[in-house]
């Protein structure tokens, strides 16, 4: 078989196993110990060493953990910064969404090639309703996309070049994983997270952790009904790929009555080049179509939608990771 069919066929059994693996803190302490036996792996962790054994071979055959030769496991130090959970990059979060939600989603996939998505959602709530429905998937939801986020986020603020920004305003912006990024970046800058209410007190804890004050605010909205408020900068931060080219646009056109004038706009997402890579935005490309109702797009159809909105100087500021900046500008008055 293809090895590359040969991974896609098998790749559930490898997500289950990178999640029970951080789960019961076999990454943790292999990181914190360096190679060792399964004995002493389960010894320490209370998982049962057979168990543990077969999860462990997988996870080497997957390339997740290394072996060797001598019984001896260890975590690739390439690998270390996304499994160890003191890391800004650590993803456990996000593939325990993949495992608890995404998954189940996945059955919607049979339907929608036999009858389409709109037909099948039609009397399904809005995606977002589902998210938060109560405070434990609010809780678990941000921790994912906090994770997801938070370390390009700031690469992503140095590409804004914020330093003459006086107030960011953050669509959509969760628990403050771009606005945390741009204000440790940017002493003078304000910030202002528009989001839905159940947000709040997660967006305040974000505050208060980092000491940001009056500095780091929350405004209570649905951008779908409300208007955005005002700034000099207005963020759309991982957000327009939960939606189709329609409602992006009308949020954009509200961006830009909210920026002020000689203002500008960011747009940061994954992005496709040409269609099929890379590997990431594919596959959370068929993700926003079971679990929103976005997709993900190339640079220049954000560039489309930018314009269209009435934004100016658009250009696409790429990050050495898997997200960018696609950046459009408010005219001056008069301009």
């Amino acid at each position: 078989m293809p090895e590359p069919l040969e991974r896609a066929i098998f790749g559930m059994y490898a997500t289950h196993a990178v999640h029970l693996a951080d789960r019961h803190g076999v990454f943790a302490f292999l990181i914190a110990h360096g190679p060792s036996r399964i004995g002493k792996i389960a010894a320490a962790t209370g998982t049962d060493e057979e168990t543990l054994g077969r999860l462990l071979v997988a996870l080497c055959a997957f390339g997740v953990v290394a072996e060797g030769g001598s019984g001896e496991y260890r975590v690739p130090a390439r690998s270390v910064p996304y499994l160890d959970r003191t890391d800004s990059r650590y993803t456990g979060a996000f593939v325990s969404h993949l495992i608890g939600s995404t998954a189940d989603r996945m059955s919607y996939l049979d339907a929608y090639l036999v009858h389409g998505k709109a037909r099948v959602d039609v009397d399904l709530p809005d995606p977002f309703e589902t998210i938060y429905t109560d405070e434990e998937s609010v809780t678990a939801f941000l921790a994912a996309m906090w994770q997801l986020s938070f370390d390009v986020s700031g690469e992503l603020a140095d590409l804004a070049e914020l330093g003459a920004v006086e107030h960011l305003v953050d669509v959509g912006g969760a628990n403050g994983p771009f606005s945390v990024a741009a204000l440790l970046r940017t002493p003078t800058l304000r910030a202002t997270v528009f989001d839905l209410p159940q947000v709040g007190p997660h967006l305040h804890r974000t505050r208060d952790a980092y000491e940001f004050g009056d500095r780091l605010a929350f405004v209570s909205g649905d951008f779908f009904y409300d208007e955005l408020p005002e700034g000099d900068c207005v963020a759309f931060g991982y957000v327009l790929s939960d939606w189709d080219d329609d409602t992006c646009l009308d949020l954009l056109r509200k961006a830009h009555t909210a920026c002020r004038p000689g203002g500008r706009v960011l747009v940061m997402d994954r992005l496709f080049d040409g269609h099929h890579h890379p590997l990431a935005t594919a596959v959370m490309n068929l993700s926003m179509h079971v679990e929103t109702r976005g997709r993900h797009r190339t640079a220049e159809e954000y560039v489309g939608l930018l314009r269209a909105a009435g934004f100016v100087d658009c250009e696409v500021r790429r990050s050495t990771r898997e997200k960018h900046l696609v950046l459009g500008r408010s005219a001056s008055q008069g301009g």
